[in-house]
């Protein structure tokens, strides 16, 4: 049940316990019980919301940006992501296996807002060695749920 609450609520946070319980087959209390459990073990996280950004701010800008680093001795990548994580315009921060160590995904205003975040931020934190900025161009799907708001699946499969 706990695999299936957490899939339903991924794709509609906001569902009603009523709706949820009816979907489990449960309480509407025992759907609450459960996201409530959830909370408290920390499965559960935060709730968020999903932008089409052309449509709410279409002026903001999104990278990611691939980050080689030098590993800090006893701590390894965490405290240089703990760095990285507390600027506003950080959205993730993600260790890497392959050709860089840490993908971080950022938002501005604007390509200026981005450029100096990653020139007079982050080139300049001990121990980043090199910085990629890949800037994105287009959403079309965020965290299972499509933004441009077509649904077909060009796989042919739905």
């Amino acid at each position: 049940m706990r695999d299936q609450i957490i899939s339903i609520l991924q794709q509609n946070a906001r569902i009603s316990n009523t709706a949820l319980g009816e979907m489990l087959g449960i309480s509407a209390e025992k759907a609450s019980e459960e996201i409530k459990k959830l909370e408290k073990e920390g499965v559960i996280r935060g709730y968020s919301v999903i932008l089409d950004d052309e449509l709410y701010n279409n002026s903001a800008v999104y990278a990611t940006i691939e980050l080689k680093v030098t590993p800090q001795r006893d701590c390894g990548f965490d405290d240089i992501a703990r760095t990285i994580m507390m600027y506003d315009e950080v959205e993730s921060v993600s260790l890497m296996s392959g050709a860089y160590d840490l993908s971080v995904e950022v938002k501005g205003e604007n390509l200026k807002d981005v450029a100096f975040f990653v020139s007079e931020r982050l080139s300049t934190i001990d121990g980043v060695l090199s910085a990629s900025t890949h800037f994105i161009l287009k959403k079309y799907k965020e965290k299972g749920i499509f933004i441009d708001g077509d649904e077909h699946d060009e796989r042919g499969l739905g």
